[in-house]
């Protein structure tokens, strides 16, 4: 499967740019758990104002990074 498929299949019920909260729900983590991975920036986001917001692309980067590190 490529990353364009992963893409489209893969939190498909998320918009493509997503807030702190619903990356949050999308890995089943507190709001308090996703400001942490972002604050130690092991999910790379934008910073607009004083609100992150988190391309799909990057939560996606992240969670085949996790999931490499885990089964290796």
């Amino acid at each position: 499967m490529s990353f364009s498929d992963i893409y489209k299949e893969v939190l498909k019920d998320y918009p493509d740019i997503q807030t702190v909260e619903e990356m949050s729900k999308a890995l089943g983590v507190s709001s308090k758990t996703g400001y942490q991975l972002l604050r130690e920036n092991k999910i790379e986001h934008l910073k607009v104002g004083r609100a992150y917001k988190i391309p799909k692309a990057h939560l996606l980067s992240y969670l085949r990074l996790d999931l490499q590190t885990a089964a290796g």
